[in-house]
This record gives C-alpha cells, sequence and structure tokens, in this order.
C-alpha cells in the first residue's frame, strides 16, 4: 500500500488483526526485513510495517531525513489506517524514530521496544565516522553498502549466513545515495531520548545483542540504570531477527501480550 505524505510516496503494508504492532527497520534495510516476524505476530495482532524515508519504496523528503521527519511519517500512514494506539518495535534506527514518536505523541504508544538500538545520542567519535561514511558513499555508495552489511553481524555469523547478508546487501544497493546520505544525517543529529525511561506511561523493553557490533554494550547497560526498562540479552549480533530470529519472536509475542 502506498500513501503520499508531503508530496513524497510511504510505502506500508498491513496484515493480520486484533492489537496493532509498528514494524519500523533500520538503516540500509526496508519493511521487508520483517516477513518472517510479521508472519508470526500477525496470527493474533494487525502488523503494520513501513518503509522508512529514502528506504525501500519510500521517496526522499529532503536532504536530511530527521528522526522526527520519519516519526511524522509514521504517523501520517496510521492516522491514513486510523489506528490510535500501538506497540513499537524498532531494529536500530527503527528504535531511533520509535524513541522520536514516542516523544511527539506518547499518548499513543502502548508499548515501546528497542531492538539492537540506544536512547543515546552520536557520541563525537560516531559523528565523525558518519562523515567519512558520507564521503565515502558520495565517491561510490556500493562499495559502502557491500562493506557495511556484514558488520552488522557477529564475527562467527558472517560465514553462517552468508545467503541472508547476499539478500540484505542486494537491497541495500538498491537504495538511492541521497537516501542513505539522508538517514546518516538525521542519525547524527538525534537527540537524547533516554528521559522517555523515566517518564513513559507505557513498557519499554530493549533487546541486546551480546556480540553486537554497532553497539556498545556498557552503555546499553548503564542507559537503563535505575528505569523500568527490560533488559533481554540475545548471545548474538545487530541483526536479532536473523540471528536469534525464534527467540526474538517469542519475545516479542510475549511483550505485545504484556502491552495491552
Amino acid at each position: 500500500m502506498n500513501l503520499l505524505h508531503k508530496n513524497t510516496n510511504v510505502h506500508f503494508t498491513s496484515i493480520g488483526k486484533g492489537n496493532t504492532v509498528v514494524l519500523l527497520h533500520g538503516f540500509l534495510e526496508n519493511s521487508s526485513m520483517w516477513q518472517e516476524v510479521a508472519q508470526e505476530l500477525s496470527k493474533r495482532n494487525r502488523v503494520i510495517c513501513i518503509d522508512l524515508l529514502g528506504h525501500g519504496q519510500t521517496e526522499n523528503l529532503g536532504y536530511i531525513h530527521s528522526m522526527e521527519d520519519q516519526a511524522q511519517m509514521v504517523k501520517a500512514v496510521l492516522n491514513h489506517l486510523k489506528l490510535r494506539k500501538y506497540v513499537f518495535v524498532g531494529h536500530s534506527m527503527g528504535g531511533y524514530v520509535a524513541l522520536a514518536f514516542a516523544k511527539l505523541f506518547p499518548e499513543s504508544v502502548k508499548g515501546l521496544c528497542l531492538m539492537n538500538s540506544t536512547a543515546l545520542p552520536d557520541s563525537e567519535e560516531r559523528k565523525l565516522n558518519r562523515d567519512r561514511a558520507i564521503k565515502a558513499i558520495k565517491k561510490n555508495h556500493k562499495t559502502f553498502v557491500r562493506v557495511a552489511i556484514p558488520m552488522l553481524f557477529a564475527e562467527k555469523n558472517r560465514e553462517i549466513y552468508p545467503k541472508e547478508i547476499e539478500q540484505i546487501t542486494q537491497e541495500a544497493l538498491q537504495l538511492s545515495p541521497q537516501g542513505i546520505i539522508a538517514a546518516l544525517e538525521g542519525m547524527k543529529i538525534r537527540k537524547n531520548q533516554t528521559s522517555i525511561y523515566k517518564t513513559a506511561q507505557f513498557p519499554i523493553q530493549m533487546i541486546i545483542g551480546k556480540q553486537d557490533p554497532a553497539l556498545d554494550y556498557d552503555s546499553l547497560i548503564s542507559q537503563t540504570k535505575n528505569t523500568k526498562v527490560k533488559i533481554i540479552e540475545f548471545p548474538d549480533g545487530h541483526m536479532s531477527h536473523i540471528e536469534n530470529r525464534d527467540s526474538l519472536i517469542e519475545n516479542l509475542s510475549n511483550f505485545i501480550m504484556s502491552s495491552r
């Protein structure tokens, strides 16, 4: 399905009936990453998957896609579907978008799961790395994509999941360089959202990959200290929907049930 938002074509899917669950993909991904997860969750819920700005079949909105821009677009889709309250599951950048959404529209959120994601903003070092990535993309975005995707998996899993890595890579190669850059610029300026952990009137959980190459384990643990955020740890990397799929589906099913 498609929706026109600010003269930008937005692609999304909706399957199943019941409580609404919104699945938001990460950087260089698209809504198809959720296919197996969505099929399982849709047996009891209505599952909405949205291609974020500049990703999948959703067009670019501007030079920078801030997390708030993304959240406003997600709200437009959910309003279009006449949905009022929902549970969010955000993978990586999708988690940043879900946090921005929760800040803008807290009354609409029934639960929030940060999957391989963080509420902290970019460190100065990470911002420099984003700038380097943008330069690399302007030079040759295909080389950037081919290098970036395998690095999201735990080291041992890069040999276990060659087909999956190749499929994600091929899909990411379809993205426009501008869409990739706009996401990097948006992530670079995202806000510190850890205050949500203390103010939220809804349950929050964080799924951590203990060998996640993209996120620092200690910072994930420390940001949730003295909060009600529930932490779930998996043994592998950044791609829990592939590396720990069955455990993830079971966990998400339980979280959605507890968020009613």
